[in-house]
């Protein structure tokens, strides 16, 4: 075989190839044997072939007799004719491919590769063959032209768009050399050819998250971890045992490490649901219980509950008719849970799961402890995240300036000042070159009155940034780049942009005019707004139309001027250009730390507070409009948008203009958010006026004023009464009738909490702290001015009797909840009553006497009741304490009065004596006259079911008639 494929005829060869060169130049006619056979039908099927596609343009006789001529040089090894010839060749028809081969064949010869490479790409312009590219993709790859060698890969690509290895080859270039835009191409044109492919998506993912793209990097998983559920229902061929993950996986299915990449990417995206339902369905799918969909509808994660005898001191109670499943859960899917809880607010389930990671060794689960206590200090639960950063700071393996900072910020927002100052000495003594340390430091020494050492620190910030001022910049070193000609591409990435040098900013002046110019087009806006809101609040739609334009740009202008939303809230609108225009802030605070400092130490009887200046330069209007008539603007605006049913952008516009530090006070802040709350009711939005009302009750602590907001927020009817018995609102509530209660009884124990301008119980008490200080808001309050009322330091009075409000409203929650016993006799932890307790703080209100009769008969129509007929009495006595104390407000109350007791006996079957009561009440109301005020229409229904289910329909269809139509 080898012998004879290397047996053949010099000369014959050598006239082939003369053949082939007349050929090309078009002179002379082709000479050779005639072929026979096989080798003739296929060399027929060549020459077809070859003449059938046309590569080029048709070239003149001149081209074809140069390049008979170039070749006939290159032939008798006269390079640099050849070269000439071809060049010339080209100067005529630039888009003769076989010239542009010739030419890149001599300089290959001539020991030039890099030329040669230049002319082949050139050439392969022109012929369009997919190998041919794939061929000069790995030569420039081998020379270091990355960036040719990618656009090569692309051009494969195009031309065979099967060839899905170029793309492989284009993707893992551009990752070396840090074009994550070609890699993140090429890599999601791999996925739409094989989708849901995990091992694109391993290398895809870190592409996305680098360039922030994490929507559609979630977007990705969610779709292929539906896909591998929908091939394999009940999870893949072999459960996976969360104890057993060192077992390898097969390639093609969605993995433990891939749950836990979903779950990341939700978490950061702040989408917590989601991440919720992915740990559990996704651990439950993997774990081949796909099947068991009931589950979903537990709001809590007792699917995962520890089993009793690993629980230790840790008491899970779970109410319902599920009970728990006690399911393996892998350590690294329960941290994900535990931060999704936490950031969600349901912070109770996510301790649960956080203790249950917290127990195992810090130095095998450090980030997993950093990032438990990140999800802390963020919803700014101090008292939980210290002791976690306690932990990683005491082990050196896990210790780092990071970790004491936040110990010390902790400490700090927890009052502990000395242990925070302790803190950041260590750090300093780390790290003698650490300024935010020295300054936090300085800040901590001014509040506790000492002003020598904060003016040391300060000096020695001051010196440290004055030496850096003067040691030369360090000038960066050329490297060693591609020469330019060496490649047809730009080689030397640049990572970011340089503005140009000439690009003109506007000037002070310029400026000024330009904000004058918007003040006089706000002032013609304001003023038409004004005369138009007459003319639309009698029904002129023209007018409305208009209003709406004009208060909408005013509303936008509002919120796009940046000077009105600073991120450091502490400091008030100066206005648009203050007269101290802050250049260096870091150098500017340290001066005024001095200056104050230095003041400090002269004359310590006469120190002034912080920022003098900052009350004088407080502006209260913006563009000549003053903020209460913004405000105003505001709250109308919103209004007619609630009205239109474009509640959500009422929303959005409300919850902005709440952060801007013109509206810092609390004035205007209670005003923003029962704006809020007006607009919520309006459009059956009760979730977020609760929200709104748990924030005026933490504002206005022991006030029962925010309270009874709450209770006229969700007056009546079935929709605000899933927000009423919601779990978090019923925590709350406990929370504050328990810093209530030891307001009363151990005043000693409460501690006031300067930063979040409230009392907590402190940890002395019988209560943890984190008990009491745990919010499950889903915004961080937003603390008042603290420079310009001295009042905002200083501690509220605490209640010094108990307030029934507080107690009844707690055992209404359990009343609407179909709780009765809870109402009745749920003892708390200071073994108190809920509406018995109240009817001791206040037996003349005929509320608590009310509840108390609903909870006693709704406790005793219930299996469980021991002993019905005492609740049953204990009932009606309530409900006749109750009538005897409302007749005392007159007779306009008795139709009240008596629908309640027909109501009570209709509950207890009682039809005859509900009967008579509820044709009392429509005797009143006929008397009256005025059935819309009264509780007529509800007699009236609840006598027709009676009558419906007595027989009696034609007496019931008269009520119908008389009473229930319109």
């Amino acid at each position: 075989m080898l012998h004879r494929e290397w047996d053949f005829n010099i000369a014959q060869q050598d006239a082939e190839f003369r053949d082939d060169l007349r050929e090309a130049s078009g002179i002379g006619k082709k000479k050779g044997k005639k072929v026979r056979g096989l080798h003739a039908r296929n060399y027929r099927f060549a020459s077809c072939f070859q003449r059938g596609r046309h590569l080029g343009p048709v070239l003149s006789h001149q081209v074809r007799a140069l390049i008979g001529e170039g070749n006939q040089a290159y032939v008798d090894g006269n390079i640099p004719e050849a070269i000439r010839m071809m060049q010339e060749v080209i100067r005529i028809e630039p888009r003769a491919a076989s010239a542009w081969s010739v030419i890149a064949q001599c300089y290959e010869d001539s020991n030039e590769p890099k030329k040669a490479l230049q002319l082949r790409i050139m050439a392969a312009h022109l012929r369009h063959d997919a190998d041919e590219w794939e061929r000069l993709a790995a030569q420039s790859r081998d020379l270091g032209y990355n960036q040719q060698a990618i656009y090569c890969y692309s051009k494969v690509y195009s031309l065979d768009p099967t060839n899905v290895d170029a793309l492989w080859d284009r993707a893992s270039l551009a990752k070396e050399i840090n074009d994550l835009r070609a890699a993140r191409h090429s890599l999601l044109a791999i996925l739409k050819r094989f989708p849901h492919d995990m091992t694109v998506l391993a290398e895809l993912r870190p592409i996305l998250i680098e360039v922030s793209d994490l929507p559609l990097c979630a977007s990705l998983y969610q779709t292929a971890l539906e896909h591998y559920q929908t091939v394999q229902p009940l999870g893949p061929a072999q459960p996976i045992d969360p104890s057993l993950m060192d077992q390898p996986l097969p390639n093609q299915t969605f993995g433990f490490i891939d749950i836990l990449v979903l779950a990341d990417l939700y978490n950061t995206m702040a989408e917590s649901d989601n991440a919720i339902q992915i740990v559990r369905k996704g651990c439950r799918w993997l774990q081949g219980r796909a099947g068991q969909r009931f589950w979903d509808g537990c709001a809590d994660d007792r699917e995962y509950d520890l089993p009793p005898e690993d629980q230790g001191n840790m008491n899970t109670e779970r109410s319902g008719d599920i009970q728990p499943g006690h399911y393996p859960l892998d350590i690294n899917a329960r941290h994900r849970l535990a931060i999704a809880r936490i950031k969600l607010g349901d912070v109770e389930e996510g301790k649960m799961h956080a203790s249950i990671v917290l127990a195992q060794d810090v130095l095998d689960y450090a980030a997993l402890f950093g990032e438990i206590a990140d999800s802390y200090f963020e919803r700014e639960m101090y008292a939980d995240a210290r002791p976690i950063y306690e932990i990683l700071g005491s082990e050196p393996a896990t210790s780092s300036l990071y970790v004491l900072l936040q110990v010390a910020v902790c400490r700090r927002m927890l009052g502990d000042l000395q242990e925070a100052a302790e803190v950041y000495k260590q750090v300093i003594d780390a790290d003698q070159t650490n300024n935010d340390a020295k300054m936090k430091l300085a800040e901590l020494y001014e509040i506790m009155d000492e002003p020598r050492k904060a003016l040391e620190l300060v000096y020695q910030v001051i010196d440290s940034r004055k030496r850096r001022a003067h040691q030369p910049e360090a000038t960066p070193t050329p490297s060693a780049t591609q020469p330019q000609g060496a490649s047809l591409f730009e080689e030397k990435r640049t990572k970011a942009k340089i503005p140009a040098p000439g690009k003109s900013r506007l000037t002070l002046a310029e400026l000024k005019a330009l904000e004058e110019q918007r003040e006089r087009e706000v002032s013609l806006g304001y003023s038409r707004v004004e005369d138009l809101w007459p003319r639309m609040r009698h029904g002129d739609a023209e007018a409305e139309r208009e209003w709406m334009m004009e208060a909408e740009k005013l509303v936008e202008m509002f919120r796009e001027t940046r000077n009105l939303f600073v991120t450091t809230r502490d400091y008030d609108f100066k206005g648009m250009f203050p007269k101290r225009r802050i250049q260096r802030r870091d150098d500017t605070e340290e001066d005024r730390m001095v200056s104050r400092l230095e003041l400090n130490e002269r004359d310590r009887h006469t120190r002034k507070a912080k920022d003098d200046s900052q009350a004088s330069d407080k502006v209260d209007s913006f563009r000549g409009v003053t903020f209460s008539n913004w405000l105003r603007i505001f709250m109308q605006y919103t209004f007619v948008l609630t009205k239109r049913g474009d509640y959500d952008q009422a929303e959005e516009v409300l919850r902005h203009i709440l952060l801007s530090n013109a509206y810092r006070d609390s004035n205007s802040q209670d005003t923003i958010r029962i704006t809020i709350i007006t607009c919520a009711i309006h459009a059956s939005k009760f979730s977020i006026a609760v929200e709104q009302c748990r924030k005026m009750i933490n504002t206005h602590q022991f006030n029962n004023e925010a309270f009874r907001l709450l209770l006229v927020s969700l007056a009546s009817g079935h929709h605000p009464t899933d927000p009423f018995v919601s779990s978090t609102l019923q925590k709350h509530t406990l929370r504050e009738l328990r810093l209530h209660d030891a307001a009363v009884k151990t005043p000693e124990l409460m501690k006031w909490n300067a930063i979040g301008r409230k009392y907590n119980l402190s940890s002395s008490g019988k209560e943890e702290p984190s008990k009491a200080e745990e919010e499950v808001d889903d915004e961080a309050e937003i603390p008042g001015p603290a420079e310009n009322n001295a009042t905002e330091k200083t501690a509220i009075r605490m209640p010094t009797k108990h307030n029934p409000i507080i107690v009844t409203l707690y055992g209404q929650m359990s009343l609407a909840a179909k709780s009765y016993q809870s109402a009745i006799c749920k003892l708390v932890s200071l073994s108190r009553i809920y509406l018995l307790h109240a009817y001791d703080y206040c037996p003349e209100d005929p509320v608590v006497c009310l509840s108390l009769a609903i909870a006693s008969l709704g406790r005793a129509l219930q299996r469980q009741s021991d002993n019905r007929h005492h609740t049953i009495a204990q009932g009606m006595a309530f409900l006749s304490q109750y009538r005897t104390l409302r007749k005392s407000s007159g007779d306009e109350v008795l139709e009240e009065v008596e629908y309640n007791f027909g109501r009570a006996f209709h509950q207890l079957g009682l039809h005859t004596h509900a009967v008579s009561h509820y044709e009392r009440v429509l005797e009143i109301a006929e008397k009256r006259g005025n059935e819309y005020a009264s509780v007529a229409k509800e007699a009236a229904y609840n006598l027709s079911l009676i009558y419906v289910t007595t027989g009696a329909v034609p007496l019931a269809d008269g009520l119908y008639r008389r009473w229930l139509s319109i």
